[in-house]
């Protein structure tokens, strides 16, 4: 496959692509906020090129699509970075193998290395899906001790990532949402000034600094917030959710007919 939406240009002739986080962003904001910005994108897809960037997995992402009225992006950046893949018509993800060939190597098959490693510290319930390069478990942070799992991940050649105060994930070193984005639009012959990097919590960091037009939008983590100051190129909007998306869109000229905010 060359291109999933075969009636469209290709996102580099579309002018515009929206890179943007699901939970708390794009599936974030009231019912009428969603709305708005998905009728926008359907109207004006001939010029705007759809990217989710975001920790859910591919089953779940076509889940969406489907069953839930979901736009249907063209590509995905899923499980924080770990999957690179397009997406077919029938809402199906096609991982692309040149761009996860580096990633599946860093990772060296090390799922049961990492969960049995992890399986003793407190604060920790490993999540049920296995992920093909990535172990995520759900974590209580009164009980967890963050500064000992980060080392561990680290002795062992990972990263590790907190986000939202809920969430721990060990990622093989390097690879987060940021690069493997940055990593797509190269391979995509994107314009990278337009490109809008969209997120609201910690795993969006390394996206929202990797050098594209980036908006946190309302609501965001108070520690993505923090981390972002004096990142004056990342835009941070009032709206919540979906609005925010479409705020920035205005904000910073990226579509000449942007949604209405």
């Amino acid at each position: 496959m060359t291109n999933p939406q075969t009636d469209l240009p290709p996102l580099h002739a579309r002018g515009f692509t929206l890179a943007t986080d699901l939970d708390g962003t794009f599936l974030g904001g009231t019912d009428a906020d969603r709305a708005a910005l998905y009728d926008w994108i359907a109207a004006n897809r001939a010029s705007v090129g759809l990217v989710f960037v975001t920790g859910r997995d591919p089953d779940f992402i076509t889940g969406m699509v489907r069953n839930d009225g979901l736009p249907r992006p063209d590509y995905v950046v899923g499980d924080v970075g770990t999957t690179i893949a397009q997406v077919a018509p029938d809402a199906s993800l096609h991982p692309i193998p040149d761009l996860e060939a580096e990633i599946a190597a860093a990772w060296d098959d090390a799922g049961d290395r990492v969960r049995a490693a992890f399986s003793d510290l407190a604060g920790l319930t490993l999540q049920p899906t296995q992920f093909r390069y990535r172990v995520s478990f759900d974590m209580d942070p009164d009980l967890f001790d963050r500064d000992a799992a980060r080392a561990r991940a680290a002795d062992m050649g990972f990263d590790a990532l907190i986000s939202a105060e809920m969430y721990f994930d060990v990622l093989p070193r390097g690879v987060s949402k940021g690069p493997s984005l940055r990593r797509l639009v190269t391979h995509l012959g994107l314009d990278p000034g337009g490109v809008l990097a969209a997120g609201d919590t910690m795993n969006d960091h390394s996206m929202l600094v990797c050098g594209l037009p980036a908006v946190a939008v309302g609501g965001s983590e108070p520690a993505l917030l923090a981390a972002l100051d004096g990142h004056a190129s990342v835009y941070k909007a009032r709206a919540i959710g979906a609005a925010g998306i479409a705020e920035a869109i205005a904000a910073l000229n990226l579509h000449p007919t942007p949604p209405e905010v």
